[in-house]
């Protein structure tokens, strides 16, 4: 079994609804939840917040974390997954911001860095993810990260 099907097996056993606030993933973590069969029972929906504007406006990332610490940080992820769970009503989330590259990285923050973000509930886990695999690899690699953190959660 998949591991998102496994995440649904156990948001549905435990009636627990689910969202995603995805940046650098792009809603390739909705995509994956979404094509399980019967996902509408616990997935509310996702929202793809490429900008800053839509992190402080639709996830209530404030604008001073943004500056102090950037949109690919541990304290924006953590502001993202709980705006998702107030903005879309869900008891879990999951958030990703990161650098896919090619371009966009820095000494401090270089392409392939990704914060990943779970909640349960009150719980929340962070990562911090590394290593320049191209975009398309560390995109997939963010998403089967996040979803590995949530079933980590949930099990």
């Amino acid at each position: 079994m998949k591991l998102e099907e496994e995440i649904g097996e156990l948001l549905k056993a435990k009636k627990l609804s689910l969202s995603t606030a995805e940046s650098c993933t792009g809603g390739g973590i909705a995509a994956l939840i979404t094509s399980v069969p019967g996902s509408s029972e616990y997935f509310n929906g996702s929202i793809v917040a490429y900008s800053n504007e839509v992190k402080m406006s639709l996830l209530h990332v404030s604008a001073e974390t943004l500056e102090k610490h950037g949109a690919v940080s541990c304290e924006t992820v953590t502001e993202m997954v709980k705006g998702a769970m107030e903005t879309l009503k869900t008891d879990c989330a999951l958030a990703t911001s990161g650098i896919a590259g090619p371009g966009g990285g820095t000494s401090e923050k270089p392409v392939g860095t990704v914060w990943i973000a779970a909640a349960y509930k009150n719980e929340i886990v962070t990562m911090k993810q590394e290593g320049d695999c191209g975009r398309d690899g560390n995109v997939k690699k963010a998403i089967q990260n996040a979803l590995s953190m949530l079933y980590d959660k949930l099990k």
